[in-house]
C-alpha cells in the first residue's frame, strides 16, 4: 500500500531552515554541510500477567547540522525549530570544528555520490500504528496474555510491544534533499512456569519487522498458532533433561542463526571496527582491512550480503544520513571476505568507488556514525527444507530461538544459547534438552557449515537495539537467514560450566 509522509511533518519549513543553516555554514568557511530534521515517535506497551504496567509515548524532535571545516568535522543540534536556531547551530558546528582541528590528525574527505533533489521514500507497511488507538493495542495484548494464563503450566506472562515511526528530512550543500518515513514494530510474549526446581521460560520467536499494525492482525505471522504452542513448549522445557556436553552436528533455525550472524559477521565487517577506529560496545574486529579478498571466513557455501533496501528490513531506508541511496553489496562470497560496511569518509579514505550507505544517527541530537546494514546469509539456490537438513544428521541438536550470547572484543571467540534445543538421532527429531550453549571461533564455525536450506527456510529476523558509539546510540537492524547445518560444533552444559 502506498502511503504519504505525514502532512504534519512535510508542512514544516524544512527546506527553508536547511538552506539557512547550510548557507550560514558556507559563509563561515564550511566546504560541506548536511542538515537534518528528525521526528521519532515511539510507543512502548508492557504487560505483566495481563495487566498493563508500562505505556510510554515518546517523541524525539529537533534539527542538526554537520559540517566540514578545513577537513575537520563539526556538529551541533537543537530541539526547537526556528530561523534563529538554524543560524545558531551553523555557528556552533563551525565553532566545534575550529576547536577540534588542532586535536585531529586526519583530513576528512568524502567520496562523491549521486545527487537526489526533493526525493521521498516511505517504508513498506499497510496500517500506520498511529492510526490505531493505544487502548486497542493494549487490549489485544491483554487478550493474548489472558489466553496464555489460562494454561495450567503458565504461572506468569510478560508481553511487550514496541512501535516506532521515524520521519527524517535531509539536505546537504551538494544539492541532495530527501524526506523519508519509516515504521517498525516488535511484539513479544514470554511465558513462565515456577516449580520447586526453579523457573523456566519460553518466548515467542516472531521477529521485529519493518511493517505496520497489520503484523498484529495475523496477516504476516500466525500469532494464534505460536501463542497456542507456547504452553506446550513450556511443558517440554520443564521435563527436559540437561544436555550432555559434547561435540554435535547442529541444525540452526533462522530465529537463532540471525544473532550469530549479527555478532560474528555484522559487527566484524563494520569497517571502522576493522580499522580500529571504533571499539565501543563490541570491540574492534579480527577481519582487518589487510585480509580483504583473502580471509577464508567460512565454507564455500557461505554467501553474505549487506543491504539497505530489502523490503520490511529494520535497517532499510531510501537514503542514509549522508544522502547515499540504499543499495545491496557482497560482504562474503564463496566463503571469502570481499566487502565491508562503510560511510562516505571511509570510502574515500580506503579507495572504494562509493559509500554503501551506512551512516545513521538514532536522533537529531546525535551525529551520524557508520552503522550496521541488514546483513544476511543467502539461502542455497537448490536447497531443501529444514527437515532435509535434520535428516542428514546422525547425532546432533536442532537450535531454535535466540537467547543469550557472549563474544570477545575481536568478534572471534563466541558462545550462544537458545530458546529451544532438541536432540537429533539418526535423522529424527527427538526430545527437548536444556542448559546448552554452542561455542566456537567465527572462522571455525562458519567453516563447519556443511549445508544450507533453500529459500523456503529463509526468514528476516533482527533487533531494535544494536548498540554502538560514545555517546551510545542504538539502531534497528534485520538479518535474513535460512536454516543451516554445521558439523562438529562444541556444545557446553551451562550449569556444569557455571559450577567450575
Amino acid at each position: 500500500m502506498n502511503h504519504l509522509i505525514d502532512e504534519s511533518f512535510v508542512s514544516l519549513p524544512l527546506q527553508r531552515l536547511g538552506q539557512s543553516a547550510i548557507e550560514r555554514a558556507q559563509t563561515l568557511g564550511a566546504t560541506y554541510a548536511a542538515f537534518r530534521i528528525e521526528r521519532i515517535k515511539s510507543l512502548h506497551l508492557g504487560m505483566r500477567d495481563a495487566i498493563l504496567v508500562t505505556s510510554a509515548n515518546q517523541e524525539d524532535f529537533g534539527m542538526s547540522l554537520r559540517v566540514l571545516l578545513d577537513g575537520t568535522w563539526g556538529f551541533a543540534a537543537i530541539g526547537e525549530l526556528s530561523q534563529k536556531n538554524a543560524l545558531l547551530i551553523a555557528d556552533q558546528a563551525i565553532e566545534a570544528a575550529t576547536i577540534s582541528r588542532p586535536l585531529t590528525g586526519d583530513f576528512v574527505e568524502l567520496q562523491s555520490e549521486p545527487i537526489y533533489r526533493e526525493s521521498q521514500y516511505v517504508s513498506s507497511y499497510e496500517i500506520d500504528p498511529w492510526q490505531i488507538n493505544d487502548r486497542e493495542k493494549s487490549d489485544l495484548l491483554t487478550v493474548w496474555s489472558g489466553q496464555l494464563l489460562n494454561h495450567a503450566i503458565v504461572d506468569h506472562v510478560e508481553a511487550q510491544a514496541l512501535f516506532v515511526k521515524e520521519c527524517t528530512y535531509y539536505q546537504d550543500s551538494f544539492g541532495t534533499s530527501t524526506t523519508q518515513q519509516r515504521i517498525r514494530l516488535h511484539p513479544s510474549f514470554t511465558a513462565y512456569a515456577v516449580s520447586e526446581s526453579g523457573m523456566e521460560s519460553m518466548r515467542t520467536i516472531a521477529p521485529p519487522v519493518g511493517r505496520g499494525y497489520e503484523y498484529l492482525t495475523g496477516a504476516h505471522w500466525d500469532w494464534a498458532a505460536e501463542l497456542a504452542e507456547l504452553p506446550e513448549l513450556l511443558v517440554e522445557r520443564t521435563k527436559a533433561k540437561s544436555v550432555q556436553a559434547n561435540t554435535y552436528d547442529l541444525v540452526i533455525h533462522p530465529s537463532n542463526l540471525w544473532l550469530t550472524i549479527h555478532e560474528s559477521i555484522g559487527h566484524a565487517t563494520e569497517l571502522d571496527r576493522a580499522l580500529g577506529y571504533e571499539a565501543a560496545y563490541a570491540g574492534t574486529s579480527f577481519a582487518t582491512f589487510d585480509k580483504l579478498g583473502t580471509l577464508q571466513y567460512g565454507s564455500k557455501l557461505m554467501n553474505v550480503t549487506g543491504d539497505r533496501d530489502v523490503e520490511h528490513g529494520l535497517a532499510t531506508v531510501g537514503w542514509d544520513h549522508e544522502g547515499v541511496a540504499a543499495q545491496s553489496w557482497n560482504l562474503v562470497r564463496d566463503g571469502i571476505l570481499v566487502g565491508y560496511q562503510l560511510d562516505r569518509q571511509m570510502a574515500s579514505q580506503k579507495g572504494f568507488l562509493r559509500s554503501n550507505g551506512c551512516a545513521f544517527a538514532d536522533s537529531s541530537m546525535h551525529v551520524p556514525v557508520q552503522r550496521m546494514a541488514n546483513v544476511s546469509l543467502a539461502p542455497k539456490p537448490d536447497g531443501g527444507d529444514t527437515n532435509d537438513l535434520i535428516g542428514d544428521v546422525e547425532d546432533g541438536l536442532y537450535v531454535v530461538g535466540d537467547k543469550s550470547w557472549s563474544i570477545d572484543m575481536q568478534r572471534f571467540n563466541f558462545q550462544f544459547t537458545a530458546q529451544r534445543f532438541y536432540r537429533i538421532k539418526n535423522g529424527k527429531l527427538g526430545e527437548m534438552v536444556k542448559d546448552a550453549a554452542y561455542t566456537s571461533t567465527t572462522t571455525d564455525f562458519w567453516g563447519s557449515m556443511k549445508d544450507v536450506g533453500g529459500r523456503q527456510t529463509w526468514e528476516l529476523q533482527g533487533a531494535f537495539n544494536c548498540g554502538k558509539a560514545q555517546p551510545g546510540q542504538i539502531a534497528p537492524v534485520s538479518h535474513g537467514a535460512p536454516s543451516a547445518r554445521f558439523e562438529r560444533v562444541r556444545v557446553l552444559n551451562t550449569v556444569e560450566e557455571a559450577g567450575r
